[in-house]
């Protein structure tokens, strides 16, 4: 007896997709980026834009090799939308990080060709820090943790607004 595969339509940025078993069938993701001096905390949220996950820390190399090892992760995650950390002065002024956040971001466009959303930034690096001493984990492993998570918490603060809006 041949059995009919189960299609159960979801809603993925604003259009039904359709999920076969549990592989979405297509769908793309926004990827949070928190840039550093030394390091890129990186984070990528679910298909369909819900969560988000910390994904990995880039050590800062060359520009040209930070875009392009950033391209090749939106490629292998199938990234649709890019959003990089913001980091505003405490009074909403731009200082010397912000407009290194907007010289990083036109170089990820020239790159990518995606759409890079400039995010509010302030306090992430804290809030990471404090989640991970509640967590009870060592220095050393919350120095490597603290990018991604900050990654994780700009990326989650936008699509929250995002989910807002619609």
């Amino acid at each position: 007896m041949a059995t009919a595969a189960l299609l159960v339509p979801v809603f993925v940025c604003g259009l039904f997709k359709y999920k076969k078993g549990d592989a979405l069938l297509t769908g793309k993701r926004v990827m949070g980026l928190d840039l550093g001096e030394k390091n890129i905390g990186v984070a990528v949220s679910d298909e369909m834009w819900l969560t988000a996950q910390p994904l990995m820390v880039l050590r800062r190399t060359k520009l040209k090799e930070d875009i392009r090892r950033i391209k090749d992760l939106c490629a292998e995650y199938h990234v649709e939308e890019i959003v990089l950390g913001y980091p505003l002065n405490m009074n909403g002024t731009t200082g010397e990080a912000a407009r290194e956040a907007e010289n990083f971001r036109e170089h990820i466009l020239k790159a990518s060709g995606l759409t890079v959303h400039l995010w509010d930034e302030r306090l992430t690096t804290s809030y990471a820090d404090k989640a991970l001493l509640e967590g009870d984990m060592s220095r050393s492993k919350r120095k490597k943790a603290r990018d991604k998570i900050a990654a994780s918490l700009i990326l989650d603060s936008f699509l929250k607004a995002r989910s807002r809006q619609s």
